[in-house]
């Protein structure tokens, strides 16, 4: 089976190709490198033993996407490709409708054209909104606070009507909660350009000099230490999930959400507290005063991956910490 990985060279993406192809999947890999690097797949092709056609490719370029499907025979897409900073979102939202909606649609018309109908889609939590109260179902209602979150709604409800329209369609809605960890060889890893939009890679530079203080936003929510209350999911058990979702395509009806978390929540405090055991760094930091749109506590219930994909995390906090640690003396 040969599956085209769009944002392949992204945090997720990287670590789900190692996962596809050290069971047996064939992978062609799209990305633009606007948050990434290549050499990241030169790293995925050491560390698999195997080597795959990459496309340096903009989603929103048709004529370039459809090269890939002119040369490649695809038989399913893992879309990860899109921008997904929350906060630029709120500053730049015509660059993330345009992005992130537009270059779908582009994908979705190249793999009817292409008669590919299986899609496992990277969605977020964030699509649960403000106004549930955790653990979040998958039948929950459905709200945003951002645009990042909300191309990420629009784009579920697109591939819902795609579904309702053609009964060929097979699709997941993965709704990741917080990824963190690294790849056991401490080769790759999260490494985004610029000033750190996650809490993790934040953390780290700072445990390494690179930034003087990690502002915690801020210590008054009703959870056990004041500080916000996330799932926090190691990557690799994340790119398991992909792989269970693909497996499970050919039986589902329609598009089908799956929250992919661990089920448990730790604070901010918990994953500073632990990332210092892990690494013998002291972590600086200082509370901030709260960020518009976060809440308190955020964590999945993931009765139905484990249910319907036989899937569940494996990774505790302290091996996602140790995994970051490993991955950034790699550096």
């Amino acid at each position: 089976m040969k599956v085209l990985v769009t944002g392949g060279a992204g945090y997720i993406g990287s670590h789900t190709c190692i996962e596809l192809l050290n069971n047996g999947y064939e992978i062609v890999v799209m990305d633009n490198y606007c948050n990434s690097s290549p050499d990241v797949l030169k790293i995925v092709e050491k560390l698999t033993h195997k080597t795959f056609p990459i496309y340096e490719c903009d989603m929103l370029d048709y004529d370039g996407f459809e090269k890939i499907f002119k040369e490649n025979k695809i038989d399913a897409v893992i879309h990860f490709a899109g921008l997904k900073a929350v906060g630029e979102s709120v500053g730049k939202p015509l660059e993330y409708y345009h992005n992130n909606l537009v270059g779908t649609i582009n994908l979705l018309r190249l793999m009817k054209q292409y008669k590919v109908y299986q899609l496992v889609f990277s969605s977020s939590a964030t699509v649960y909104g403000m106004n549930n109260t955790a653990p979040f179902r998958e039948d929950m209602p459905l709200s945003t606070t951002n645009p990042y979150g909300t191309t990420k709604l629009m784009i579920e409800n697109i591939l819902k009507d795609l579904c309702f329209a053609d009964k060929k369609w097979k699709v997941a809605l993965l709704r990741y909660f917080n990824p963190i960890g690294a790849h056991q060889s401490g080769l790759i890893g999260e490494n985004p350009n610029g000033i750190p939009n996650n809490l993790m890679p934040y953390i780290m530079k700072v445990a390494v000099g690179q930034l003087n203080c990690l502002s915690i936003y801020g210590d008054d929510y009703p959870t056990p230490d004041g500080t916000g209350v996330r799932d926090y999911i190691h990557v690799c058990d994340l790119a398991a999930g992909h792989l269970k979702a693909l497996e499970k395509l050919p039986q589902i009806d329609g598009a089908q959400a799956y929250n992919l978390g661990t089920g448990k929540g730790s604070s901010v405090l918990d994953v500073v507290h632990a990332f210092e055991k892990a690494s013998g760094k002291t972590v600086t930091y200082k509370i901030a005063p709260r960020r518009a749109g976060d809440i308190a506590e955020c964590y999945a219930d993931v009765s139905k991956a484990k249910e319907e994909l036989g899937w569940e995390a494996k990774y505790s906090l302290d091996d996602m910490c140790r995994d970051n640690w490993n991955f950034i003396k790699n550096k």
